[in-house]
């Protein structure tokens, strides 16, 4: 098959109209965990401009797991509403609506970006962090609890009920967030997990949490929809998670029943040293896609349509992931498709069609 950025892509029962997704991209927006018309607009332009899967923003399974008091949540049974109106506009235009599950860990309770994103006391609304071991993610940060039994049973259970709600809003795909120095990765790194249990030690103990995790949210999820995982494939530190340890994660993740591996990197501990460049982190997806056998999405400074074309006929991965290239240009499909020959009419919103190149 001639695989290009507009071929469409099956996982399980749901077919992507291209190969073009949208990132998770916090927007520090809610009240309460709730989404809004913000998230209405900033998703919603993002189908009507021609994206093929639309992910959420980290969205947080349990209040404590939020990376800032303004993020997004799916704890609540009456966060389900607003979500749901989200989703039915990407799907009208012609987009899979995926939502990205996420628990925030360490780096918990932070200011947005334009507040400064230091860390939010008690007197503001912030809480203490939690995390695989009393270890802070920086000095200047708080000193996490470390998960007990109880809590490490509790994540589990909560991504698994946040998925159930996913389904309960009309997502069709749903991602777990074990990438950027969250909870979940912040247990397979060396650096951040110091326990000496069952979920510490080598590398069996580290994926513990993060393989149970995953088994629970498969078991709540339909099974003919879709779950994806992003992970930081290095963190790009001595002595930390590296490419080696992801491919092997990304063999047992596939025997849990997941489809697509979303392959990212870093955000574990300040000082890392990584060599930004246009699609630094594709041989991450090449590798694991090659090594483990199963589905890789690539991200990270991919910009250009004839460069994510690449990234996919050359077999390098199965999708391609965009940021703020998209919030750049929201129709960046669109512009992508015209510059590649591949240009269709169901790309465009018929109340914009009278805009469409040629036309």
């Amino acid at each position: 098959m001639d695989t290009h950025l507009f071929s469409p892509l099956q996982l399980r029962s749901v077919a992507l109209r291209n190969r073009i997704a949208v990132s998770p991209m916090c927007q520090y927006s809610s009240s309460e965990g709730l989404a809004n018309d913000w998230h209405l607009a900033h998703l919603g332009a993002r189908a009507a401009g021609g994206a093929g899967l639309v992910l959420t923003e980290a969205t947080a399974v349990e209040a404590r797991g939020r990376i800032s008091p303004a993020d997004l949540g799916l704890w609540d049974d009456g966060q389900v509403e607003p979500l749901r109106r989200v989703a039915e506009f990407i799907s009208s235009q012609g987009a899979v609506p995926g939502i990205q599950l996420a628990h925030a860990g360490r780096k918990a309770s932070t200011a947005a970006p334009w507040e400064g994103g230091g860390t939010v006391g008690r007197e503001a609304g912030g809480w203490t962090p939690v995390g695989p071991s009393a270890l802070p993610f920086d000095p200047r940060s708080p000193v996490p609890e470390a998960l007990d039994a109880a809590g490490l049973r509790e994540v589990a259970a909560a991504f698994a009920a946040a998925a159930r709600r996913a389904g309960a809003a009309g997502f069709r795909v749903v991602e777990v967030h074990a990438a950027h120095g969250y909870l979940l990765h912040s247990f397979l790194s060396p650096i951040a997990n110091r326990r000496d249990d069952a979920y510490g030690g080598g590398f069996e103990g580290r994926t513990r949490l993060l393989l149970e995790t995953v088994a629970a949210v498969r078991g709540a999820w339909p099974e003919e929809l879709p779950l994806l995982v992003r992970i930081s494939a290095t963190d790009w530190l001595p002595g930390g998670w590296d490419i080696e340890d992801s491919v092997e994660l990304a063999r047992r993740l596939r025997g849990l029943g997941v489809d697509l591996v979303d392959c990212s990197s870093g955000g574990l501990a300040p000082g890392a040293a990584i060599p930004l460049a246009p699609g630094y982190q594709v041989p991450f997806a090449e590798r694991i896609r090659r090594e483990a056998e199963i589905a890789t999405g690539a991200v990270g400074l991919i910009t250009g349509p004839a460069q994510a074309d690449a990234i996919l006929r050359e077999g390098r991965a199965d999708l391609v992931l965009l940021a703020r290239q998209l919030l750049r240009e929201p129709s960046w499909p669109q512009r992508a498709a015209h510059e590649l020959g591949r240009d269709t009419a169901e790309l465009w919103p018929r109340q914009y069609l009278r805009a469409r190149p040629g036309v």
